[in-house]
């Protein structure tokens, strides 16, 4: 709804943000406040935001570095 995947963090929140149009889906930035760096919520994030591209037949591109590194796998 928010264009986003969130992770409650207690009082801080980690985020991967996206664009959709009807037949595609950019995934633009992913953010991890620094005291939760390290712990895999960034690749928990990534994994569910393509899990949920894959199944809604999205094209995927990603603008974001992070996300990239998953696609050439």
């Amino acid at each position: 709804e928010n264009s986003l995947f969130r992770v409650d963090l207690g009082e801080e929140e980690a985020t991967l943000h996206y664009r959709r149009d009807a037949n595609a889906v950019d995934f633009v930035s992913t953010f991890v406040p620094p005291s939760a760096r390290g712990k895999g919520v960034a690749e928990a994030l990534v994994r569910e935001g393509l899990a949920w591209a894959r199944d809604n037949n999205y094209e995927i591109h990603a603008s974001c570095w992070y996300v990239e590194k998953f696609l050439r796998k």
